[in-house]
């Protein structure tokens, strides 16, 4: 292996949404590639039609691309080990099943769904209260190892379904070398026949996924915990098909946790909570029903990727904002933890905000004025690109920005006007009344030339400027935020200013 080229493999299901988690896989697998010099491939796993969602494969290119980790090879980018879709290699995987068959390591089962329920009904105990087809009850089924050749030959000549079961072993450990786990042992004992070859002559994943490994050579598979328990079951395979040399390096990444550690973060917990677990919004196509994702939330791709690959891998050190190539620099499989990462929806958006920060308003500008055109906001370029300076510090999320730089091109809709009247009072109302006057003879429209003539005015009646600053931001832009104040009526113009501070004086009244 330590002369292989390095070849990793993310193989999703086009089944619908892509979770965080299945992007943090694919994250993981690109970095390892760009780090050892390696290839990165994407093999779609459609073995199983009756799961398949039109569209879902599209989105998931779509998904890889936003994020900026495009594969190397994969059905949008042919190399040399294709097709890679599972589906266009359906005459490959029979072959290896009938193989293992004829070594004796795999069966023909025919039973039937309802032989099935008999046996678990059968078998079932309170210490067994799931049976599964094994070394125990697979001697009293209707299989090739308790049929005669000749009955199993006129069964499959007579077109009676049948599937082609692993043969597992009693009582043997099975051991698994992992990265991240270090030596894992399974008891065949607890491992049941898994199907490897289904009725309608497409594999299920456990075939498919040794067949795909071997024959594209990956040297690293690398997957989510919950797959685990089926280690066992392919490290048979590689062994009986013999191809154990060639079987590749293991790692099986910890899960991404709900936001209180108590199991795996699912879809109904984001639309309990709040927040999306999809990388990009996906419509069902059936129903109709959108998805929200982080992209549509308002993240940039970058803080998406930084804080996908700090939930549960860190360099050692207290840095938190990476970037791409510096992630890739420093990763490595050995620093990934084997406990779960707890999502964290409110440090996802520090994140986000950190990168927004980062950004340069030329970077953020077609962005920024997506968000305002959604809402309604056309703006030349020139003017929204001064604009996001001022407020970016303050935009977690890119939606943000509308909220933040709505009041610069349109009176606000609501005013915080409560937030006011706790300590308003006549001689308020009459500062401002005469300072508007003022106003309207100011030639010089500054922020300092407006700062000097409040200043002036307040002092004249005595008042603290304090004490009537905010209550002027609440007006011009309608609650408490935005930068100086000054600035924003600098910026939003004479007859704006005026009209606004007149509005609510008569929303006081």
């Amino acid at each position: 292996m330590a002369d292989k080229q390095i070849r990793v493999r993310f193989a999703p299901s086009p089944t619908g949404g892509l979770h965080l988690g299945g992007v943090r896989t694919a994250l993981f697998n690109y970095l390892f590639a760009r780090k050892h010099g390696g290839k990165f491939v994407l093999r779609i796993e459609d073995t199983d039609q009756g799961r398949y969602v039109q569209g879902a494969e599209e989105y998931i290119l779509n998904c890889l691309s936003w994020c900026g980790i495009s594969p190397d090879e994969g059905p949008h980018k042919q190399g040399e080990f294709g097709p890679y879709r599972q589906s266009e290699r359906k005459t490959r995987y029979l072959s290896y099943a009938k193989k293992l068959v004829q070594l004796d390591y795999a069966y023909y089962a025919f039973d039937t769904p309802e032989e099935l329920d008999l046996m678990r009904e059968k078998f079932k105990s309170l210490t067994n209260p799931s049976p599964q087809y094994n070394a125990i009850t697979r001697t009293q089924m209707k299989n090739s190892l308790t049929l005669t050749e000749d009955e199993v030959t006129k069964n499959i000549d007579n077109g009676v379904p049948f599937v082609i079961r692993i043969k597992i072993p009693a009582a043997q450990n099975i051991v698994l070398n992992d990265m991240i786990r270090g030596e894992v042992i399974f008891n065949s004992d607890e491992v049941d026949d898994k199907v490897l070859l289904k009725a309608d002559g497409m594999p299920t994943y456990h075939l498919a996924v040794v067949v795909d490994d071997y024959e594209m050579e990956i040297s690293h598979a690398f997957r989510g915990e919950e797959w685990l328990p089926s280690a066992p079951v392919h490290i048979l395979l590689w062994e009986y098909l013999g191809w154990k040399t060639h079987m590749p390096q293991w790692a099986h990444f910890p899960l991404i946790l709900k936001p209180d550690g108590k199991g795996k973060l699912s879809k109904r917990d984001g639309d309990r909570l709040g927040f999306p677990v999809y990388a990009m919004d996906w419509t069902d196509p059936k129903s109709g029903e959108i998805t929200k994702g982080f992209k549509e939330m308002g993240f940039l791709p970058e803080a998406f990727i930084n804080l996908l690959a700090l939930l549960g891998w860190n360099d050692g050190s207290s840095q938190e904002i990476f970037e791409i190539a510096e992630l890739a620099e420093k990763f490595s499989i050995e620093r990934i933890h084997k406990g779960g990462a707890k999502f964290d929806f409110e440090k996802a958006k520090w994140f986000n905000g950190e990168w927004i920060k980062r950004s340069s308003s030329i970077e953020l500008l077609p962005l920024v004025k997506k968000v305002l055109e959604t809402n309604e906001i056309n703006s030349s370029d020139e003017k929204i690109v001064s604009l996001i300076p001022l407020v970016k510090d303050r935009c977690q999320l890119l939606n943000d920005f509308y909220t933040q730089l709505a009041y610069f091109f349109q009176d606000p809709h609501e005013i915080d006007i409560n937030a006011i009247k706790a300590k308003w009072d006549d001689a308020k109302t009459t500062f401002l009344r005469e300072w508007i006057e003022e106003l309207k003879n100011t030639l010089k429209w500054t922020p300092l030339n407006l700062e000097d003539s409040f200043k002036h005015a307040i002092a004249s009646k005595q008042l603290k400027a304090g004490e009537l600053q905010l209550p002027l931001r609440i007006m011009l832009v309608g609650g408490k935020f935005g930068p100086p104040v000054f600035d924003i009526a600098s910026l939003i113009g004479k007859d704006s200013t005026i009209r606004r501070i007149e509005h609510s004086l008569t929303l006081l009244n």
